[in-house]
C-alpha cells in the first residue's frame, strides 16, 4: 500500500478544496464565473479564506509566497518591513518541515507532471531524455529576480504555471497556461521531470533552504539490498539518494528532496523512514 502517495494526494486535493469552498459558499463559481443567486456578496474576499497559492487572506491575515514577495521587492526596488508579516509564516512553515515539501505536497504543477510522467510511460511516448544540472533552477530563480529589477515587473508571476493552475480554477485567469502547456510538451518529448528537477525558479528558491528542515528520509543501510527501488521512483533525481545508499550518510541531505515519500513506498525492505533530527 502506497501510504505516502495516498497522503500526498489527500493533501494536494485538500488544498484546492480549502481554496475553492469559500468562493462557492459565497455565491460565486469557479473559473471566475458568477452564479445567479440573490445572496452573493459583492466580493468573496470577505470569506474566512480567500486567495490562491501566490497570495491569500486567512482569517483576515494576509500571507504571500516568499518568492513572489521577493520579485515584487526587486520590481519595486524597495522592501517594506510589513511585508515580513505576510511572507514569514509561509517561509517558516516550509523551511521547518523541509523547504521543498511545497513542491512535493502542494504544488499543482507537480501533480500535473506526475500524471504527464505516467502518461508518457503508459503510452511509451519516445523521449529524448535530456537533462540539465539540478542547480540550474537556482540560476533561473536569480534570473527572474534580476529581470523583475530590470523591467520593474514580477515577470515570472505573470507567466508562472503554478499561478496559472490556481488563478484559472479560482478566478478564470489564463495567464501562465501557455507556459504550462509548453512544459507538458517538453516533458513528454524532450526530458521527463525537467521542470521540477532543473528549471522551476520556485523550486530553486526552496532548494537553497532545502537542507534546513526537521524531516528527511533516513536509510538503514544494514537492511538495504541495493535493489534500486528507491532510485526508480525518485521525483527529483536518483543521484540525491546516492550518499545514503553508499553509506556515506544516513539521511538524504540534498536541498532538492521534496519529502514526497516515493522512495519509502517503493522500498521492499522498508529500510527508509521519514525521521526528524
Amino acid at each position: 500500500m502506497k501510504r505516502w502517495l495516498i497522503a500526498r494526494r489527500f493533501v494536494q486535493v485538500a488544498v484546492w478544496v480549502i481554496l475553492s469552498v469559500p468562493i462557492l459558499s459565497y455565491g460565486f463559481s469557479l473559473f471566475g464565473m458568477t452564479s445567479p443567486v440573490d445572496n452573493r456578496i459583492p466580493t468573496p474576499s470577505e470569506a474566512l479564506i480567500f486567495g490562491s497559492l501566490s497570495s491569500a487572506d486567512i482569517l483576515g491575515f494576509g500571507i504571500t509566497d516568499p518568492y513572489a514577495t521577493l520579485q515584487v521587492a526587486f520590481a519595486a526596488k524597495t522592501f517594506e518591513v510589513t511585508w515580513l508579516w505576510a511572507l514569514m509564516p509561509v517561509f517558516l512553515f516550509y523551511v521547518i518541515l523541509g523547504a521543498r515539501v511545497f513542491c512535493g505536497w502542494v504544488c499543482p504543477v507537480n501533480l500535473v507532471l506526475e500524471f504527464t510522467d505516467w502518461l508518457r510511460k503508459k503510452f511509451k511516448i519516445p523521449n529524448a531524455n535530456r537533462s540539465l544540472p539540478r542547480k540550474t533552477k537556482i540560476g533561473v530563480m536569480v534570473f527572474f529576480l534580476l529581470v523583475a529589477f530590470a523591467v520593474s515587473q514580477p515577470l515570472f508571476e505573470n507567466i508562472s504555471p503554478i499561478a496559472a493552475l490556481g488563478k484559472t480554477l479560482l478566478f478564470g485567469s489564463l495567464a501562465g497556461l501557455g507556459t504550462l502547456l509548453g512544459i507538458i510538451v517538453l516533458e513528454l518529448f524532450w526530458a521527463p521531470r525537467i521542470w521540477c528537477r532543473s528549471l522551476c525558479p520556485l523550486g530553486g528558491f526552496y532548494q537553497v533552504f532545502g537542507r534546513i528542515g526537521l524531516f528527511r528520509p533516513h536509510l538503514d543501510k544494514s537492511k538495504c539490498t541495493d535493489c534500486g527501488g528507491c532510485k526508480e521512483v525518485c521525483i527529483v533525481d536518483p543521484v540525491i539518494l546516492e550518499p545514503a545508499l553508499t553509506g556515506e550518510t544516513k539521511k538524504v541531505w540534498a536541498g532538492d528532496c521534496m519529502r514526497c515519500g516515493a522512495c519509502i513506498d517503493n522500498c521492499p525492505e522498508k529500510c527508509i523512514k521519514m525521521r526528524s533530527y
